[in-house]
């Protein structure tokens, strides 16, 4: 007799797992003018006007623990206040994440830490109804292996957040000095990013024929060639940073608005004020900057929307004046 056919045993159809919804995201590639507002600023020393001379704010900042979860944000009603009166002035307004490089170095090496760092900085984005996210971390290095996983946490953050149609943008170094800084964002992430905020300040000595100044037009065009032409950093990414703020030979800062305060003049680029030789951008040189983020660039950024004065003299005013925009 034949043997007899085993038992035909029918197995469950297995659930469906729905795909990751597509990525319908257009990036707005206009022109922008990016500005900053610390958590320790009065939002009432800010005239309203000034919000019309921006594209761009960022609340700073929002900062997160090793394990990817987010410390309380300081000065919430300072927070509201200012994404509100930016909101009213047609301003996209973000919030900027920020740590200090021992944090983030643990937080992105480990899976974990990282998912949950975007699923908090989304949740938070989105139950605020913000624009977008700024990742500030200073700085990915080489040398100690955070190049590579800071493509990991850019890559997460940037997919997390196109999926919800938020921007996303990061603050990088200038690139001018050499060390494992330098080359700590890979070219890889490029196409993650929105746009890049490139901090070109806080460069005492770097120029020898202006080293006393920290943030010299030719360390501007020597960064952009650095990160275009060497990099390789699409122009429609690149975002050149401008300091509202000077420096003194020991590297010490004092705002622009007080520098003015003090008496110096807004045309020129140092002063003596208290006792001190500052020096710091100009109206002059920042219309030069803006003219050359206008051929060359994407767009400028400003660190620090306190900084600047609320009166003609303003560096912001002066740089909207350049390019010819409307505010």
């Amino acid at each position: 007799m034949p043997p007899t056919p085993p038992p035909v045993v029918t197995l469950p159809t297995p659930p469906t797992v729905p795909a990751p919804p597509p990525v319908n995201y257009t990036p707005d590639n206009s022109f922008k003018i990016v500005a900053y507002f610390p958590s320790y600023r009065n939002p009432d020393s800010v005239a309203a006007s000034k919000y019309k001379m921006i594209t761009h704010l960022y609340y700073a900042f929002f900062v997160p623990n090793k394990d990817g979860s987010l410390r309380t944000l300081e000065q919430q009603s300072r927070f509201n206040k200012v994404i509100s009166t930016a909101r009213a002035n047609g301003v996209k307004v973000g919030i900027s994440v920020s740590a200090h490089d021992s944090i983030f170095s643990v937080l992105a090496s480990d899976a974990a830490s990282r998912t949950a760092l975007v699923r908090n900085v989304v949740n938070f984005t989105v139950g605020n109804n913000l624009d977008g996210v700024d990742l500030d971390w200073e700085y990915p290095r080489t040398g100690r292996g955070t190049d590579s996983t800071y493509v990991l946490l850019v890559k997460e953050l940037s997919d997390s957040l196109h999926r919800k149609n938020k921007y996303f943008s990061a603050a990088i170094t200038p690139a001018v000095f050499s060390g494992s800084a330098r080359d700590g964002v890979r070219p890889e992430v490029f196409g993650y990013v929105d746009f890049f905020n490139i901090m070109v300040y806080d460069g005492l000595g770097w120029d020898n024929t202006e080293p006393k100044q920290h943030a010299s037009t030719n360390m501007a065009i020597r960064s952009l060639d650095i990160w275009q032409t060497s990099k390789r950093m699409p122009r429609e990414k690149t975002v050149l940073g401008i300091p509202t703020y000077g420096k003194n030979a020991l590297n010490m800062s004092r705002s622009y608005r007080d520098l003015i305060r003090g008496g110096a003049l807004a045309a020129k680029d140092s002063a003596t004020v208290a006792g001190q030789l500052y020096y710091y951008n100009g109206t002059e040189t920042v219309k030069k900057k803006a003219i050359l983020a206008k051929s060359r660039a994407n767009g400028i950024m400003f660190w620090e929307f306190y900084f600047d004065t609320n009166d003609n003299s303003s560096l912001i005013k002066a740089a909207n004046d350049a390019i010819g925009r409307t505010y």
